[in-house]
Formats: structure tokens, C-alpha cells, sequence
């Protein structure tokens, strides 16, 4: 039986949320897409991942409300829509309308919003997302090249995108605890507000507001605050100890790490893998006009077990020169591309250990690998495990890391780890 249902807005995002409700050691499957076939072999946990964080609002709408349907069809009757910690939206959504119209859908007359997560830096107070300490807006967020955050203030951002009431619980009420936050919402809701950010600081905090409201048909949030209900659902009987465990496959050796963020952290990362792996770089003006023909005779003259990256990672002013000359879409289409075929090169080499950096790679990667469907393993850093699947008949294992995630030395880690 599904006990949550759960909708991600990108693919790095949903191996996020994922890797924490893995951490009961329960069974958790997360579906790249929406799954073609009804619903089968379901297990307590049912994540779907979609890529719709920057689509047009009415197509991440849509998607999302066809991911409801599976996930109701899957016996699901609670549900978490699962969006980035850093709030990456822009003024027209999609954070916001595809909660609303999950709402509409399921009933819920309010629902709250908590992109906290601070065992990595995210945390809410007085309605104001720091990024470590910095304020959102101040934070290298604000130069996100598809959704740069000029705005701290999540119920500003959130009003636009929204129709009706947006209202906040503070710290000073979390921190009171979970009967306390449960009378805050429903004052709220009696005041008409359906949409309402939670301020968290700590874990302890998203302990608090998991447990006030964990009965809510729709949460919205960062992956944390969904990371206690696994223990409150086995507490109160909803989720059975017996349920199904998760069991990892044997692999071969070779493995390769492909890089897309630009991120602040992720330039650090591959900065600091290529001390000890070979790595070639794609620049997307160079794939414009060669395509990726060069970088797959570099990938097939490397020995399959040997520690080896292919990056598109670079500094902002590099992503903005290109964006500039080809477009923002262009640009990024042309990087997903070159590393998706580099993907499906490497595995008909030998290749069965993937670590990818950035949702929208982390997208195009699996796909390009036919993986639909993944068995969650052992994390890595806060919010990033190994995951199992198969492709082309082949074992693999993907770990798919959102771009601010993880410590300098993840990439190593990863493997070593594995």
C-alpha cells in the first residue's frame, strides 16, 4: 500500500526527497516521469519525478495533476509536492499554481510551504530563505542563470503566483511546538489563508511541523520537512514495520561523473575531483558548431575503471557569454544533449556507476539511459543517495546531486562510498 505520494519538480530534487524517506530503510521507488503503465509492485513510499520547474505554468500543471492521478491510482491518499530549497521559481510559478491546483483537485482547503533544509544550509525565519547565512537574494542564487532569486521574502514571492491568502508561522510559534503551530493554521484558515510558510531553523523544528501536520492531504516544500514522517507514520500505525526493505544489486567496476551545474558548490566539486580524475569540458559554443563528436572519442579512449569527468560546469560570466551568443534555451539544450549521448556511450563501454551534477542533467542523463523507474539506496551527503535501476538490460547506479548539494570532496565520496 502507498502511504505518500510524492511530485518533484525536477529529477535531483526527487532523489532528494527520496534518499530521506530512505532513510527508515523502508522500500521507496521514484519513477522518472509519469509512469505509462497503471500502478504495480507499488511500495510505501511512490515519488514521481517530473521536469517541470521551468516549463510554461499550464504545462507543469498539467503534469503534475497527471501525476496526482497515478499516484491516487497507487492507493495514495496523502500527498507532498516537492519543490527546491531555494525556492527556484519565477514570477509566475510554478511553485505556486501547481499547488493550488493540486488543492483544488484533492479537496484541501490550505496547505503550507517549507523549502527548509537545514542540514544543507536552508533555513526559514520570519519568513525570510537563507541560503547558509546569506539572504536568498544575496546568496549566488541570485545569478541562477533560469530562475535568479532577487527576493528573500517567500510569501512576496508566493503572492504573485497564488489567488488566494498567503500567511506565515513564525519561528515563535514552531518553537512552541506542534499543538501550538496546529492552532496558528487553523486561525489562518479561519481567516481565509490557504497558503502559509512555516519559518524552520533546525531540524528539530521540521520535526515540530511534520508532526502538526502530517494529517494534511497536500504538504508542499524542500524535501526536509517531509523527512520525520516516515517515523510518525510507523509511530501511529499508518506505515507497517514489516513493510518491504530495499536491496541493492551487484555491480561491475567503471564509473564516470557528468557535470552540468553551474553552481557555486559544483564548481568547487569538479575543481577538486580533477585533482585526481582525467576530465574533458564542454563548452557549449564549441557544441554548437562540432557537436559532441570530440568529447565521445576522448570517453572511448579511457579505460573503463579509471576516475574520469566530463563537465559543462563554469564560472557565471563563461554561462552568460555563451547564453548571450546562442540563448538561454539553446545553451542549456546543447550541454543536456552532449552529456546525455555521453551517458549511453559510457554505459556500452562498461561503464555502471553514474554520479551526475544538476537537475536538469540529472534529467536528460536518465532519460537518455531509458531509466524510468529507481530503487533508492544509501545516501551520500544529506539528501543525495545512490540509486539502483537498470538500463539496457545492465545493473547500473545513478546518484543524481542538485548543484548546491553535497561537501567539496562529493564525487570521490560518492564512489567510495559505493
Amino acid at each position: 500500500m502507498t502511504v505518500l505520494g510524492c511530485i518533484a519538480d525536477d529529477f535531483t530534487g526527487a532523489t532528494d526527497l527520496a534518499g530521506l524517506l530512505a532513510r527508515s530503510g523502508v522500500k521507496v521507488n521514484l519513477h522518472m516521469g509519469v509512469p505509462d503503465a497503471p500502478p504495480s509492485d507499488t511500495a510505501a513510499f511512490e515519488v514521481i519525478a517530473l521536469k517541470c520547474r521551468t516549463e510554461p505554468t499550464h504545462v507543469a500543471v498539467a503534469e503534475c495533476l497527471r501525476a496526482l492521478d497515478w499516484l491516487k491510482a497507487a492507493g495514495a491518499e496523502r500527498f507532498f509536492w516537492k519543490y527546491c530549497s531555494t525556492f527556484d521559481s519565477t514570477a509566475e510559478g510554478n511553485i505556486g499554481p501547481v499547488a493550488e491546483a493540486l488543492m483544488d483537485k484533492l479537496g484541501a482547503e490550505q496547505t503550507i510551504y517549507c523549502p527548509a533544509f537545514p542540514e544543507n544550509g536552508r533555513a526559514i525565519f520570519m519568513g525570510n530563505l537563507f541560503v547558509g547565512e546569506q539572504p536568498l537574494a544575496e546568496s549566488p542564487m541570485k545569478d541562477h542563470p533560469l530562475t535568479p532569486m532577487r527576493d528573500s521574502n517567500l510569501m512576496r514571492l508566493l503572492e504573485p503566483q497564488v489567488t488566494r491568502p498567503v500567511g506565515l508561522a513564525n519561528r515563535l510559534v514552531v518553537e512552541k511546538g506542534a499543538d501550538a503551530l496546529r492552532v496558528r493554521l487553523a486561525a489562518l484558515q479561519a481567516d481565509g489563508v490557504a497558503h502559509v510558510v512555516v519559518d524552520a531553523v533546525s531540524n528539530d523544528d521540521l520535526y515540530v511541523i511534520s508532526e502538526a501536520c502530517r494529517d494534511m492531504v497536500l504538504l508542499t516544500g524542500g524535501s526536509a520537512v517531509a523527512m520525520a514522517l516516515p517515523e510518525l507514520y510507523l509511530e501511529d500505525g499508518t506505515l507497517k514495520a514489516d513493510a518491504p526493505k530495499m536491496e541493492a544489486p551487484l555491480l561491475a567496476d567503471g564509473a564516470i561523473v557528468l557535470s552540468g551545474s553551474c553552481s557555486a558548490m559544483t564548481r568547487a566539486q569538479v575543481a577538486a575531483y580533477l585533482e585526481q580524475a582525467d576530465g574533458y569540458r564542454l563548452d557549449p559554443l564549441d557544441l554548437a558548431q562540432n557537436g559532441a563528436d570530440a568529447a565521445l572519442a576522448w570517453l572511448e579512449k579511457q579505460p573503463v575503471e579509471s576516475a574520469k569527468i566530463i563537465y559543462a560546469t563554469a564560472e557565471p560570466s563563461s554561462v552568460k557569454a555563451a547564453q548571450e551568443k546562442l540563448g538561454v534555451a539553446k545553451a542549456g539544450q546543447l550541454v543536456e544533449d552532449a552529456l546525455a549521448a555521453l551517458a549511453v556511450k559510457a554505459r556500452d563501454l562498461g561503464v555502471r556507476r553514474f554520479v551526475v551534477a544538476g537537475g536538469e542533467t540529472s534529467g536528460a542523463v536518465t532519460k537518455a539511459l531509458g531509466v524510468r523507474r529507481l530503487t533508492i539506496g544509501a545516501e551520500i551527503a544529506p539528501g543525495v543517495p545512490w540509486c539502483f535501476a537498470t538500463s539496457d538490460g545492465h545493473d547500473i547506479a545513478l546518484t543524481l546531486k542538485s548543484g548546491n548539494f553535497g561537501a567539496e570532496s562529493f564525487f570521490a565520496d560518492a564512489l567510495a562510498k559505493l
